[in-house]
């Protein structure tokens, strides 16, 4: 875990990535409770900017008995539970084409967010899911 503590240099740098961090760990939270907010994507750029901003925090979160899961399985295997895919997948449709609908001022601003959200879209869609094993699947130790 230390090795991926890499504190910057600047201590304005690291106070304003630790209050970013912490607004991130909190809408992260919020995801817990509410169905459209994703928890993973929140925490894995809290744990971002804690790695760089302050090696307590970034302890206190992947020791976290709650919120330290999905970022362990996240730096063991690199993958995120399918829900949390999905749901950034509907946000991403949802806040994007929504706001091209009804607030972008122009063509030259929805094209833009258009590929904007379509690089986030992608983005998102490339990220491998946790596979979880099927009702038909026996563990590797259980006998035939």
């Amino acid at each position: 875990m230390k090795d991926e503590i890499r504190l910057h240099g600047n201590p304005a740098v690291r106070a304003l990535l630790i209050v970013v961090g912490w607004i991130f760990v909190a809408l992260g939270v919020a995801g817990i409770f509410l169905p459209l907010v994703p928890t993973t994507p929140f925490l894995l750029v809290a744990a971002a900017c804690f790695a760089r901003g302050s090696e307590r925090f970034y302890v206190w979160l992947l020791s976290n008995p709650t919120l330290g899961p999905v970022l362990r399985e996240w730096r063991q295997h690199r993958t995120v539970p399918r829900r949390a895919r999905v749901t950034a997948q509907v946000l991403i449709l949802v806040t994007f084409g929504s706001t091209i609908v009804f607030f972008a001022p122009s063509t030259a601003v929805r094209v833009l967010l258009g590929v904007m959200g379509s690089v986030a879209f992608v983005f998102v869609s490339r990220l491998p899911v946790t596979r979880e094993p099927r009702l038909t699947e026996q563990p590797a130790n259980a006998p035939d």
